[in-house]
């Protein structure tokens, strides 16, 4: 282990290179190779956030025309689901999704069950228009299926604005004397 003074000596030379490289106008530094094992030209700020994009570059095309450039922001994935034709699921940042079909004529968005062939301005602004509608549902729009939504939540004691139903009393026949005789046509 070193000690204080070592990591002291240590600092204070690495602040003298840094230093003496931004006086000389360097732009690339050696102390970040030593310290971190990463120099600046291994950092690629090209990379795409989502891979499929980077094997389908026409399909980020298409979502930048549906969505803008700032695409990112609002998908949490892509999915390629289907390799003929080639089917991509694009899953939105609230968990709804869009699919969108590549053909030979165009591309097709299929939203909520409405395909959208996108070569025509047209029909691009009506997909555009269907996903930002999508976009506005938020998160867990769908009620749980699998909850009963009219029972009366278990806990002890009912909501204040509901009443628990009484138990029946238990039901006896009714004794001969308390049922009216029936009379018979003659």
């Amino acid at each position: 282990m070193a000690s204080k003074k070592e990591l002291v000596d240590k600092i204070q030379a690495i602040a003298k290179r840094v230093y003496a490289a931004k006086t000389a106008g360097e732009t690339s530094i050696d102390t970040q190779e030593d310290t971190f094992g990463v120099t600046p030209d291994d950092v690629n700020f090209e990379e795409e956030l989502f891979p499929v994009l980077a094997k389908f570059p026409k399909l980020k095309e298409v979502i930048i025309n549906l969505l803008t450039d700032q695409y990112g922001d609002f998908i949490s994935d892509i999915w390629w689901v289907a390799p003929r034709p080639t089917t991509f699921k694009v899953i939105l940042a609230n968990d709804q999704n869009f699919y969108l079909i590549y053909t030979e004529r165009s591309w097709i968005a299929q939203v909520e069950g409405k395909k959208f062939y996108l070569a025509s301005l047209n029909e691009e602004e009506r997909a555009a228009d269907s996903i930002a509608r999508i976009l506005r549902y938020g998160g867990g729009a769908e009620p749980d299926k699998e909850a009963p939504t009219d029972e009366v939540p278990t806990g002890g004691e009912a909501p204040a604005d509901e009443t628990v139903p009484e138990t029946p009393e238990k039901l006896t026949p009714p004794s001969e004397e308390e049922t009216p005789e029936e009379t018979l046509p003659a």
